[in-house]
Parts: C-alpha cells; sequence; structure tokens
C-alpha cells in the first residue's frame, strides 16, 4: 500500500484542469517516469513556483480539481512526485475516479472546512497523515495537531488499500 502522508501543498485555487496538472504534449510519453519533471508546469498560481512541489506529499485546493480531459496521465504524474492524495471540495468525476483506480486519495472536504484549512495552515509547514481505516485526517503543524474526518466509499477505500485496481484484480480475480 502506498503511504498517505507527508508535507503539504496548498494550491488555492478552483478548476484546476489536467492539462496545468500534466500538459497534453506529455501525453505521448510511455513512462510515468518520464511525466515527473513537468508536474504542474503550466499551473498560473500568484506566488507558486514548481519548486513548491519538492517533498510534498499531500496536495489541499478548492472546488472541481482535475477538470477537464479524463487521460489517467494526471493522477500518474502526481503519483510518480509523491503525492498521493489531493483534498479538494469537488473533483471532476473522472479525475476522481482515476486517483482511486490508481490507488490513490481524492478526499472531497465541505467548503467551509477547506476554507479552514487555507485560514489555518497555508503558508505554514504542514503535514498530514491520513488514517485509511478510520477515514481520518491528521494535521500537525507549528507543534499544534488537529484530527478531520472525511467520508469515502468502501469500494474506494479498498482501492486505496490494494493499491488501485490492478491490485485489486489481482487479489480479488
Amino acid at each position: 500500500m502506498k503511504t498517505f502522508n507527508g508535507k503539504v501543498l496548498f494550491l488555492d485555487r478552483s478548476d484546476i484542469n489536467t492539462d496545468e496538472i500534466i500538459p497534453a504534449k506529455y501525453l505521448t510519453e510511455i513512462t510515468k517516469a518520464a511525466l515527473k519533471p513537468n508536474l504542474l508546469e503550466d499551473l498560473v498560481l500568484p506566488g507558486f513556483s514548481k519548486e513548491d512541489i519538492q517533498d510534498k506529499a499531500v496536495i489541499v485546493t478548492r472546488e472541481n480539481f482535475g477538470c477537464g480531459s479524463s487521460r489517467e496521465h494526471a493522477p500518474w504524474a502526481l503519483e510518480v512526485n509523491g503525492i498521493n492524495v489531493v483534498i479538494a471540495e469537488s473533483f471532476a468525476r473522472i479525475f476522481r475516479q482515476n486517483m482511486y483506480n490508481c490507488g490513490m486519495f481524492a478526499i472531497e472536504l465541505p467548503k467551509e472546512t477547506i476554507d479552514a484549512l487555507f485560514t489555518k495552515y497555508a503558508g505554514k509547514a504542514v503535514s498530514m497523515a491520513i488514517d485509511v481505516d478510520q477515514s481520518t485526517i491528521k494535521i500537525s503543524a507549528d507543534g499544534e495537531c488537529e484530527t478531520i474526518a472525511f467520508e469515502v466509499g468502501e469500494f474506494d477505500k479498498t482501492l486505496v488499500k490494494e493499491g488501485g485496481w490492478v491490485g485489486y484484480a489481482d487479489k480479488n480475480y
């Protein structure tokens, strides 16, 4: 099973699309590793730099993350960079399912909770740890900790535990 904890990257914008996650010109790449240096290279966000991605494992963002085309390359580009969790108000349906199909978390939280995370933690050194079995997020920053619960369907949780559809199929078929 992948790890679901680490440092957090806050992306304070809605509608980050799959072309911004991984530009279409890289869709001919045949390995996930080839996608690694190009993650978020076309993202336009004040104060954001590609160097911000380094050592991050979790993204917290706004609504409709992963809109655009249905390519699997977007979750792959996140995964190969060590980012296995995206927390947002909402996701594009196909992107969300591609995350779970790859054994990764696409966690939806209410707008009020996302707003509170940005208000309290953006700009700080923040770490999060996701407890898969308990469906909780433990947030640590500046010596303080808090825990937030989230909802996830049992089948999606199973996909995460099995490492995605391939792992699930290997175990069950």
